[in-house]
């Protein structure tokens, strides 16, 4: 496989102003990922800092209920932060600090990873701010707030669509500007070699996790492992143990098309190019779930497992409720819990008609 691509996918489509910051960023990755002290500072981080590992839960109730294959779930809600984005921030920020940098910028949709990023960059004594788009900085206010608490500065991003694609751009377009004393923490999967290996292998620790949980507590391997997929860091990071150019939204004219999610983590017109290559080779399927089946799916967690769990999530959520009662009782499945739903219950009541305010 050609470096820095995943059979057709991948790339560097970048200005040539960026060229060589990526150029440095893999070479400061590569010596980096091999030193055994930064290696142990970052698990060090990992394990008193942010709570990993994270718990691989037997969920018996749902289990029973369903009928099918044991249901396990990869809890990376109870990470510190409240979801997976913390084991790449810290990896990221840390690795930032180690170049030298001073001040780090991040993308965000629902606004964990900003909040991830704020936070590290607070642990770690760095600058921190944050592009959002405008209609995600409204849905999500309580995250805008914990980013500014941290000691981020969050820039609501006016322009396109006013949602996480829009972000990026703005992102990127000022890291461009300011490459001296900054690193861009991108968030998933995506964007400019060496981007979606570093995020892939900060990730991947939940997998590396996962299958030495599942094989002490069942003894055997799962049938099927289950994330969702918005630019897909949570689900490279649970699919990556067990087994840019890439494929986008467009319209007839070729251009990004804009796109629509009741989860403002999900609603990005691509994803990432590993999950292009797994696609096309055939090792992972990707499914649609529409937004009453994940509200659904959110729903009967909690009232099935008492797990409140992120709208993101409750993606997957729904699709085990699809294939888990097909499937035999001997076999198992693990889905990735992504982030946990305090951010997402006035949403979901309001999607519910409820009104908290009354």
């Amino acid at each position: 496989m050609k470096k820095g691509r995943f059979g057709d996918f991948g790339g560097q489509y970048v200005p040539e102003t960026l060229m060589n910051e990526l150029i440095r960023l893999e070479e400061a990755y590569e010596y980096y990922k091999n030193d055994p002290a930064f290696v142990g500072e970052l698990t060090s981080l990992l394990n008193h800092y942010a709570g990993r590992p994270s718990l691989l839960y037997y969920a018996e109730k749902m289990t029973e209920d369903l009928g099918g294959a044991k249901v396990f779930i990869k809890r990376e809600d109870l990470n510190h932060t409240g979801s997976h984005k913390i084991n790449n921030v810290l990896g990221q920020v840390l690795l930032a600090k180690k170049m030298g940098k001073t001040r780090v910028i991040a993308e965000t949709g629902a606004g964990q990873h900003g909040v991830a990023a704020a936070t590290a960059a607070a642990l770690l004594g760095m600058e921190c701010e944050v592009f959002m788009g405008a209609i995600d900085c409204e849905r999500q206010r309580l995250n805008v707030y914990r980013m500014e608490l941290l000691g981020a500065r969050v820039h609501p991003v006016e322009s396109g669509s006013r949602v996480l694609k829009d972000a990026v751009n703005e992102t990127m377009r000022e890291w461009a500007g300011r490459v001296d004393d900054t690193h861009y923490v991108l968030g998933s999967v995506m964007g400019p070699h060496p981007f979606p290996t570093i995020v892939r292998d900060f990730q991947s620790v939940i997998s590396k996790e996962a299958r030495a949980q599942i094989l002490e507590m069942d003894g055997k391997l799962p049938a099927a492992v289950l994330a969702c997929v918005g630019g897909g860091s949570n689900a490279m990071g649970m699919f990556y143990h067990f087994g840019m150019k890439s494929y986008f939204c467009q319209n007839e004219y070729g251009q990004i098309e804009e796109v629509y999610s009741i989860s403002a983590g999900l609603d990005y017109p691509g994803i990432g190019p590993e999950h292009a290559w797994l696609h096309d080779t055939g090792r992972a399927q990707y499914v649609p779930v529409t937004d009453e089946e994940a509200v659904s799916a959110f729903e009967y967690l909690a009232r099935t497992e008492g797990i409140i769990c992120a709208i993101e999530s409750a993606h997957a959520v729904a699709q085990a409720r699809k294939i888990v009662p097909h499937m035999s009782r001997d076999e198992s499945v693990i889905i990735c819990l992504s982030g946990r739903g305090d951010k997402d219950v006035a949403a979901i009541a309001r999607y519910r008609g409820i009104d908290l305010h009354e």
